[in-house]
């Protein structure tokens, strides 16, 4: 026991020599951060808060290392330097950024415009779509480029070189024509035969006739007047295959015909209306809109229907294909809210009512 009292005694001693070395404001410093730790260790923590680092790191960072080794602190000296110099870092990088806010971010026009071109062309890479915003003279970097892609889910690198067969099709479009024979009876029991001929990529209808005996005469004359038709509207160039099925109302001729105009003819298989699926297609609506709802009392009434149906086909029935647009006229502008509010629509009968239009009231 006595032994135990001399050791306490020479310890306080000794430590009331050092705090005789010590100056007031250091004394100050050990004081708070004492406190401190006592509030750290009321709150039964197992870790320092962030606040608490913060403190503790101000607090003790003026004193020299071998006085914090003297303190009595929850972690080592080493970890509060550290601490400080995290802080330190902090209050930089804080400055740093206010200072430089970055690059801004890349205007919406041109993120639409990236987004685009990786839509419209699969197989192109975000060095391709860039070298492509370069010649439209829209300074980016390609890796912004690269970045937008990234962002929207969009392989940036080129592995979408397949191409699928929607974009197949759609790319061949331009290029073809297809042709089919309609039949319909009259009132009067005279069975009737519909030459229509439809191009692939603007859906475009043209009716070349109808006839109780399509002879091959008749058929020939119909084939003529397609081409110039095409000639006209400046599509002749542009179409290079017909298809159509093995009908024998076709004449040979017309194969000679078509050839000369630099047109293939393609012939679909045996019943496989499959092969020319987009004719068959409007056959069924031409069908269903009009032949199935019209009482067609002979040819000459045939020949009226159909004119007037063709021009509504052709000018103002929608397609989904073309986004909600009709063959021919371009789609209109969209309105804007108070134009809508004051809009006034009628309606226009076809066909003695068998089919409306309705357009903007004048």
């Amino acid at each position: 026991m006595l032994v135990r009292f001399a050791y306490l005694a020479a310890a306080h001693a000794f430590a009331a020599l050092r705090l005789f070395r010590m100056t007031d404001r250091e004394k100050d410093i050990e004081i708070l951060a004492l406190r401190h730790q006592l509030t750290v260790l009321q709150r039964q923590l197992g870790d320092q808060r962030p606040e608490d680092r913060a403190l503790l790191a101000a607090l003790v960072m003026p004193l020299t290392r071998a006085t914090l080794r003297r303190l009595r602190l929850l972690v080592s000296p080493d970890t509060v330097l550290r601490w400080h110099r995290e802080l330190v870092k902090r209050r930089h990088a804080r400055a740093s950024k206010r200072r430089r806010p970055g690059r801004p971010r890349t205007l919406a026009s041109i993120r639409r415009l990236v987004l685009r071109l990786a839509t419209e062309n699969p197989s192109w890479g975000y060095r391709r779509i860039h070298g492509e915003l370069a010649l439209l003279g829209i300074a980016i970097a390609a890796s912004t480029v690269w970045e937008i892609l990234k962002t929207e889910g969009i392989e940036p690198a080129p592995h979408r070189a397949t191409i699928t067969w929607a974009a197949f099709l759609r790319s061949q479009a331009g290029a073809i024509l297809a042709m089919d024979f309609i039949e319909t009876i009259t009132l009067s029991g005279v069975r009737q035969y519909i030459l229509a001929a439809m191009h692939h990529a603007g859906r475009r209808v043209r009716i070349l006739g109808a006839t109780a005996h399509p002879t091959h005469a008749w058929v020939t004359q119909a084939i003529r007047n397609l081409l110039m038709d095409l000639e006209d509207a400046g599509s002749l160039a542009r179409a290079r295959f017909l298809i159509r099925d093995r009908d024998a109302n076709y004449p040979e001729l017309i194969d000679e015909i078509l050839s000369a105009a630099g047109i293939t003819t393609m012939l679909t298989g045996a019943r496989i209306p499959r092969m020319n699926a987009i004719t068959e297609r409007w056959v069924t609506t031409l069908r269903t809109e009009l032949l199935d709802r019209t009482l067609i009392w002979n040819e000459t009434h045939l020949r009226h229907a159909l004119r007037e149906y063709e021009r509504h086909y052709n000018q103002h029935r929608t397609h989904r294909s073309l986004a909600a647009a009709a063959p021919l006229p371009a789609g209109p502008q969209p309105l804007e809210p108070d134009q809508i509010e004051r809009l006034t629509v009628r309606r226009l009968d076809c066909l003695g009512g068998v089919i409306h239009e309705y357009r903007h009231a004048t």
